[in-house]
């Protein structure tokens, strides 16, 4: 699984918030102090290393792939995604993002078992922006399940945006998947600061749930470097 609030979203912010997103393909690559998923870590509290290749044209159209270490346990250490969507504006103010995305795990005999598809859609009204993701095999479990969010960004300046997100994880199929003990659901929080120097880019943030196994406030700093092809 992934911070998928980072991805492949990150095309239609790219867009509306920055003058130098590269043009047609960019190679990205990110040290992350934690890979953690809504606010939950795929790495059991350590650090990984993350990469992401991805293209778009001037039509709104794009497409990607995204890798990171994970530590499932049994074997399980990687994870590769798959993703192609569209983005665009509907007015001056509103901006969409829909596509389809895959989730593969790689490493173990049984990794295979994880994988799942899910659909997304996301509308921006200047900086707010709401979003849906959906499946209907949630990490191979069979089980329907969803994730909603809405989250406020504020540019401070050229090189700093901060961002407030409060989203919901929920089971439509409790008995399949659960993320709590008969907890079909769940809250995750997030405040973050995004910015650049000397050529790399950066984040800092705070993070929390509400599951009762994980009430603690997680921090998460990550480095990345993007180039063009």
């Amino acid at each position: 699984m992934r911070n998928r609030f980072v991805r492949p979203l990150w095309v239609m912010c790219c867009w509306a918030l920055s003058s130098t997103c590269f043009a047609e393909v960019s190679v990205t690559t990110t040290l992350v102090s934690d890979y953690l998923f809504n606010g939950v870590s795929q790495t059991n509290d350590k650090p990984t290393v993350q990469g992401s290749l991805d293209w778009w044209n001037d039509a709104g159209w794009y497409a990607g792939s995204f890798a990171s270490g994970v530590d499932y346990g049994e074997g399980t250490d990687y994870e590769l995604d798959y993703y192609v969507g569209h983005t665009g504006n509907i007015s001056e103010h509103i901006a969409y993002d829909a596509g389809v995305a895959m989730y593969t795990y790689l490493g173990g005999d049984d990794s295979s078992q994880y994988d799942y598809a899910e659909a997304y859609l996301a509308l921006s009204y200047n900086d707010t922006r709401a979003q849906i993701w959906y499946s209907n095999d949630y990490f191979g479990s069979g089980a329907r399940h969803y994730i909603i969010a809405l989250s406020q960004a504020y540019q401070l300046n050229d090189d700093v945006l901060l961002t407030f997100q409060i989203d919901r994880s929920a089971s439509l199929d409790p008995e399949q998947y659960s993320w709590d003990t008969n907890d079909k659901d769940y809250v995750h929080v997030k405040a973050e600061a995004a910015f650049s120097w000397l050529g790399l880019d950066f984040t800092l943030g705070l993070e929390k749930t509400d599951l009762a196994y994980d009430k603690n406030i997680k921090a998460l700093g990550t480095i990345g470097y993007t180039f063009g092809l």
